[in-house]
């Protein structure tokens, strides 16, 4: 048992000495908004607002507020581990081997599975911006077959895809849906990423500029249109008007498309040793970006819900363009500055995401836990090709036959169990030395403040909403039935979190971060469990098949014994 937790030990060797402490607290903030803001804000928005209506604003807030404390978290993560690296990396050396597979396996889904999404936005812009100019791409090369059938089935009022279903041509059988756009681009991205595409500071800095214009643009013009009754529709529950329509589950069940727009942010933990008093400018830009991120998702939740009812984003892909299209504000020369703003940036995320995953293979390759093949650097162009070249067809195979909504939520669920593992790994580490010029995680006795704060939220979400709690044991209802159940093994998780921080004086930030991305967890539907269940447990396979026995560290130590 105690050699599926062997840790990687990592000595000042590995440390690269040469970083030089330039980043102030606004580089920070500037860094963690062009990792924050990209394809959440330009396509999950859509989906969110049509599982969470109006009401979806909340959300954000309590996303953000997951996020600062998990940030912080990896921060101290960081902190401790003297090379660059992951939380593959961070948690193969506190704690062991199975703990970094797993971290390791997740990532592999957050940034494979979450290109794929992606891929399905970029084909919704570009197909968007070629209708302004008059080149009309037939419906049913422009979505998947599963999503297009879903919307005939479920009768939404998605007019594209309706007419995908209805006018796709039959090859026997089966009809022929393709989304030709979201497969080119996949190409394209991995030849280039094959060839070898060198990212240049200046140039992502002009893409970050550009996406943060588009955005306070649409805000700017959208304000002017904004029509507030439709900031209070008929809930579908009550028959009344409700900022909630879906109620407070229709919010939660809107949490994959929320938090997808927050991934991406872990990346700043790798920047401590280049930043000028870590100790202080890390974490203040961190909670700044999040902060400022978090207010122009909100606002540009109000622009989208109030030009248009929140039940027209059904399937919709392109919700910043959407909202300009004739049948909406109908503003032309909106709707093309935004597709064609789009389409860049989210090439450059699409660019950033499949250049990250070979090297997520290659750094679990080089430690023995995938097969040699994914270290295989190409002579001439200097890039794991063949790594390169699996993550294209990983991402390609699924754009045939998947949509959008099952990526979403395979994504979100994924990385929300990697940042709960940060978290709660966090309060399993030892108290370190305090070295001068390193984050460290200021130390909060959680004994009395967490039992106080869970058990006073608790107090006054049953002032706020009685009837929930008067109905938590309802599991079969067939709306609220599954987040109930969710809620009530999150309320017995926290109650025993509030037992231990007791007993055991834990540390008050992590614990606030583990409890908020428990809660996140609970707008998953058993859907959303059981293919992240049978991703883990194919990749349990992999590991005790392979890893476990061709891990370096494993011969490492047995040369050692020998």
């Amino acid at each position: 048992m105690n050699q599926l937790f062997r840790r990687k030990h990592y000595s000042e060797s590995d440390h690269s000495s040469g970083l030089l402490r330039v980043l102030g607290v606004w580089d920070i903030v500037f860094f963690g908004i062009a990792a924050i803001i990209g394809a959440g804000s330009f396509s999950s928005l859509g989906e969110a607002v049509f599982r969470g209506g109006p009401g979806v604003i909340v959300l954000y807030v309590i996303c953000g507020f997951a996020c600062g404390f998990t940030a912080l978290c990896y921060a101290e993560f960081a902190s401790r581990i003297p090379t660059a690296g992951s939380a593959y990396t961070y948690a193969y050396a506190s704690f062991g081997e199975l703990i970094a597979w797993i971290i390791g396996w997740a990532l592999i889904m957050e940034y494979s599975f979450g290109n794929i999404y992606v891929a399905f936005s970029w084909s919704d812009y570009f197909t968007s911006f070629m209708g302004r100019i008059g080149i009309h791409i037939p419906d049913y090369l422009t979505c998947s077959y599963t999503e297009a059938r879903k919307a005939f089935e479920g009768q939404s009022i998605n007019a594209e895809l309706i007419n995908a279903w209805k006018n796709a041509p039959l090859i026997g059988n089966l009809k022929f849906i393709v989304d030709i756009p979201a497969l080119v681009i996949n190409g394209l991205i991995t030849w280039l990423c094959y060839v070898g595409v060198r990212e240049s500071k200046n140039f992502n800095n002009l893409f970050v500029l550009l996406k943060l214009f588009i955005i306070l643009l649409v805000i700017a013009v959208g304000v002017a249109y904004i029509n507030t009754g439709n900031w209070f529709p008929v809930s579908k529950i009550t028959g009344e008007s409700s900022f909630m329509p879906n109620g407070f589950s229709g919010v939660m069940s809107a949490v994959s498309g929320v938090f997808f727009a927050y991934i991406g942010f872990d990346a700043l933990s790798v920047l401590s040793e280049e930043t000028k008093n870590p100790q202080r400018n890390l974490p203040r830009g961190m909670i700044i970006s999040l902060i400022l991120c978090t207010a122009i998702y909100i606002a540009l939740t109000l622009v989208l819900t109030g030009l248009v009812d929140y039940r027209k984003f059904d399937g919709v892909g392109d919700p910043l363009s959407f909202i300009f299209e004739k049948s909406n504000a109908n503003i032309p020369w909106m709707e093309f500055v935004v597709s064609l703003g789009a389409i860049i940036a989210i090439t450059t995320v699409l660019l950033v995401f499949q250049m990250g995953q070979p090297r997520i293979w290659y750094a679990m390759s080089r430690d023995g836990l995938m097969p040699k093949k994914f270290m295989e650097i190409h002579p001439k162009n200097n890039t794991p090709s063949f790594a390169t070249i699996i993550t294209g067809i990983v991402v390609g195979i699924p754009i045939l036959f998947t949509d959008k909504s099952f990526i979403l939520d395979f994504t979100s669920i994924g990385t929300i169990f990697a940042f709960v593992l940060v978290c709660g790994g966090v309060l399993l580490l030892p108290t370190k030395e305090k070295l001068k010029g390193r984050f460290h995680l200021p130390y909060i006795n959680a004994k009395i403040i967490f039992p106080v704060l869970f058990l006073g939220g608790l107090a006054f979400f049953y002032f706020w909403q009685p009837s929930f709690f008067e109905h938590l044991f309802e599991w079969h209802d067939p709306n609220e039935g599954e987040f109930r159940i969710s809620i009530f093994f999150f309320l017995v998780i926290n109650l025993i979190l509030c037992i231990l921080a007791f007993v055991r004086n834990l540390s008050l930030i992590p614990l606030i971060g583990l409890s908020s991305c428990l809660y996140l967890l609970t707008g998953m539907s058993h859907n959303n469990w059981f293919w992240f269940i049978l991703w883990f447990t194919i990749g349990m396979v992999i590991y005790f098949s392979y890893g476990y026995r061709n891990s370096k560290l494993n011969a490492d130590l047995n040369g050692d014994l020998n």
